[in-house]
């Protein structure tokens, strides 16, 4: 027995030592090179028992997406974002216990990681059981730095059945720092939004818990402002709440209390007694008392946009002492101008004139565009991570920044790239401060253009209106509260623009549409009307904000003919070509017997009516005109195809009245000539590449205009001019305005209008500086006012 047991032992060893000698003739190719991608070596390499561990670490993020954490041979690392694909993604989920992946992320989105690069030029087949059997270069063998890590965004949704969720967070749970909050101590703080100085608190468990502030400096400060929406950071008078706790300290310590011959405290003595109890310096002692300090020490360096990417120090279960020498963290934090109260200070703080943000439905959020040479571009989103969009953010006037937005996932810009692989390091006062590589129109198109959400400050606006009876959240009945009564809001007057307030105040996107009879709505006691003659111009961030009148005026105040919203996430943009304007306009004299169905459809000016019919002319300025919609939704009639009204003479039907105006304007503003389009075929002329065409008249077809699409009306198709039969030769402004009675909702109407320099010389026409209006800068428009020859009309 024991002979055969040595015989086993012997043979075991001689199979291992080979097994041994193999692997150690497997090696790693060198970093010199740069191999085809490799399987990476079998999990059979590592001791049997060791398993490949995969988490999802950075901030912010939500639990099912972040920067991918591998551990391999004991030791985290990341992923390069080479080659990363969603194939890649699929597999990584899956690995932690999701059903697939939605999408990743390149350019360390979730903050740069630590220690190695595991892998790089990973290429998944999509199929692999995990990670670890999809081709590379091998592991540890990178090229890449951290900018360059890897993310991945999973479906919230577990495969059924998996035990080991596989999910580890880059803190212990306990450790994860998600939620922070200022809480004021002085009682006047409390009483006015936004909070901007107190106690820093993080959520703990089932509550909230302090900061030591021993070594705080003024880079923490800056982080917590930044995460609470605030631009700026001030220096706190610590000697103040130095001075309150020693105070309430004292008055602790010693107690002086009258009592009653019944050994009662009198009158006297409750009153200060309930004097002392609310006295600014004693809760602040008292607080100190009873703190909770979970984080004993911060280290940020003033870049990071999230507390939680700072280094922490945080409470050990066993300690005994609790912040000594120190007290709770206090920060004081500068609102930006849109959240100040001090109208004085308003005017010190000016957001910056060379960058704004477009499209986005709620404040602080939108595609970023910059200016340069007095015109309007966009950005690239190559590179784009939280450290270059958050210096946007704080140059806005808002704090860091929640998301850096990829492709065009707030709405395609038209015009210019400026920017591509903007790095910035987080200090910069503006992005034009930040290192950036100059564009080419092979870099970069419009559907990589870079977005932001940024943080902004808790004002509770959303506390003083709701809407009420609609099928969903996003619809209903508007209701607000003036003082502490609710009530309805009259609909006389109730636009697109008035409904656009409501929903960006209620969090809820952009406005639909906006009702002005609410019976189907009627599921609220609210009966009373408590605001009328509501005037806004569609930017404000509450409806209390805009115009309206003092003493509630309303024909129809009935609780049925009250306002109502229906908001959506995303709408459509329609923006016009300009340079398409500028290149195909010329003059046609049109005999009179071939304009009888323009005539009938009013696309004539008023002399017309007295010619001598069929004989003579028209003088008619013709143009091309092309609409693309660079939204999020496609745009579609508001009303449906069976109220569409049929003519006869052109042989369509017209789904919208008045879809665009055509004017020619003297300098004074005065229309000396117009023309008008109804929408008699909105349909997908064409597209662009990988978007499907969804639109076409034909057959009485659908109307609208997808997204990524554009409709092109030609130059020589029926009421595609402006009758400047009547006008006289010289200087004027021609102006095409899409959807001008804002019947359809969009993300932004001040690009609905595109104005032209003319010149008329009573032969030939001459358009330049064509532009949509919101193209150029400030100083760029007033020049264009004052164009040359344009004050005196003459031809010059």
């Amino acid at each position: 027995m024991k002979k055969s047991r040595c015989f086993q032992q012997l043979a075991f060893n001689l199979l291992y030592g080979l097994w041994i000698t193999c692997c150690l003739a497997q090696t790693t190719p060198s970093n010199a090179a740069t191999p085809a991608p490799t399987p990476s070596p079998s999990p059979s390499q590592r001791p049997m028992n060791e398993r490949l561990k995969v988490r999802l670490a950075g901030y912010p993020r939500k639990h099912n997406e972040g920067r991918v954490e591998i551990s391999y041979k004991g030791e985290w690392g990341t992923i390069c974002d080479d080659d990363f694909s969603l194939a890649n993604a699929n597999v990584l989920c899956r690995q932690m216990g999701f059903v697939s992946a939605t999408g990743w992320a390149h350019s360390a989105k979730y903050g740069k990681g630590q220690g190695k690069i595991w892998l790089d030029n990973v290429l998944c087949n999509g199929g692999e059981k995990s990670i670890e059997f999809c081709k590379s270069r091998g592991w540890g063998n990178s090229d890449c730095t951290h900018d360059e890590d890897a993310g991945v965004v999973c479906k919230d949704e577990r495969i059924p059945g998996f035990v080991e969720s596989n999910v580890i967070d880059a803190h212990v749970d306990e450790n994860k720092i998600e939620e922070v909050r200022l809480r004021p101590v002085v009682a006047m703080a409390k009483k006015r939004l936004p909070i901007t100085e107190g106690v820093v608190e993080v959520k703990y468990k089932d509550g909230w818990a302090q900061i030591c502030d021993l070594g705080w400096t003024i880079k923490n400060t800056r982080v917590i402002c930044g995460m609470l929406g605030f631009p700026h950071e001030k220096k706190v008078n610590k000697n103040f709440y130095k001075r309150l706790r020693k105070r309430a300290a004292e008055k602790v310590s010693r107690p002086k209390v009258n009592v009653s011959a019944s050994g009662r405290p009198t009158s006297k003595a409750k009153a200060n007694s309930k004097s002392k109890q609310s006295s600014t310096g004693k809760r602040l002692y008292l607080e100190r008392q009873k703190s909770y300090f979970h984080i004993h020490s911060v280290a940020c360096t003033g870049t990071e946009i999230h507390l939680a990417a700072c280094p922490l120090e945080f409470k050990k279960p066993n300690a005994t002492v609790s912040c000594e020498g120190g007290m709770a963290a206090v920060v004081s934090c500068m609102p930006g101008p849109l959240f100040m109260q001090n109208s004085g200070l308003k005017k010190k703080l000016r957001t910056s004139r060379n960058v704004r943000l477009k499209g986005g439905a709620r404040l602080g959020e939108g595609r970023v565009e910059v200016l340069k040479d007095n015109e309007w571009g966009t950005v690239c989103d190559d590179r784009w991570n939280l450290q270059s969009a958050s210096v946007v953010c704080r140059e806005l006037g808002f704090g860091s920044a929640k998301e850096a937005l990829t492709g065009s996932r707030m709405g395609q810009g038209m015009g210019p790239i400026y920017m591509n692989e903007v790095k910035c390091g987080g200090q910069e006062r503006t992005i034009w401060s930040c290192p950036f590589k100059n564009i080419t129109s092979e870099d970069c198109q419009h559907t990589e253009d870079a977005g932001v959400r940024c943080n902004i400050p808790y004002m509770g606006l959303e506390n003083s209106i709701r809407i009420v009876g609609g099928r969903s959240r996003y619809e209903g009945r508007v209701e607000v509260q003036v003082g502490s009564k609710w009530g309805t809001v009259c609909s006389s007057g109730w636009t697109t623009k008035e409904a656009m307030v409501v929903c960006r105040q209620l969090g809820l996107g952009y406005a639909m549409h906006a009702v002005n009879e609410t019976w189907y709505w009627d599921s609220s006691n609210v009966t009373e009307m408590v605001m009328s003659g509501i005037k806004c111009t569609g930017s404000e961030m509450s409806i209390n904000q805009c115009q309206h009148h003092k003493t509630v005026s309303c024909q129809k105040s009935a609780a049925k003919f009250g306002a109502g919203v229906i908001c959506s996430e995303t709408t459509s943009d329609l923006v016009l070509n300009a340079p398409l304007v500028q290149q195909t306009v010329y003059i046609e004299d049109r005999p009179l017997h071939m304009l009888y169905c323009a005539a009938e459809e009013d696309c004539l000016s008023k002399s017309a009516a007295k010619a001598n019919w069929p004989y003579g002319h028209r003088r008619l300025l013709r143009f091309s005109s092309q609409i693309n919609n660079i939204g999020r939704a496609d745009f579609k009639p508001k009303a449906g195809r069976h109220s569409w009204v049929w003519h006869a003479c052109h042989g369509h039907y017209h789904s919208m009245d008045i879809f665009t105006h055509y004017d020619l304007l003297n300098a004074n503003g005065s229309k000396v000539a117009e023309g008008h389009k109804a929408s008699f075929c909105l349909e997908d002329t064409d597209c662009q590449e990988g978007v499907s065409k969804r639109y076409e008249c034909a057959n009485f077809g659908d109307q609208g205009i997808t997204v990524g699409c554009w409709d092109l009306y030609r130059h020589d198709i029926d009421c595609q001019w402006i009758d400047i039969t009547d006008v006289r030769p010289g200087n004027y402004i021609f102006q095409i305005v899409i959807n001008p009675n804002h019947e359809v909702a969009e993300s932004d109407f001040s690009n609905n209008a595109m104005k032209c320099n003319c010149k008329y010389d009573g032969n030939r026409v001459w358009l330049h500086n064509c532009h949509v209006g919101d193209a150029l800068s400030e100083e760029a428009e007033r020049r264009f006012e004052k164009y040359p020859g344009q004050l005196n009309n003459q031809v010059s």
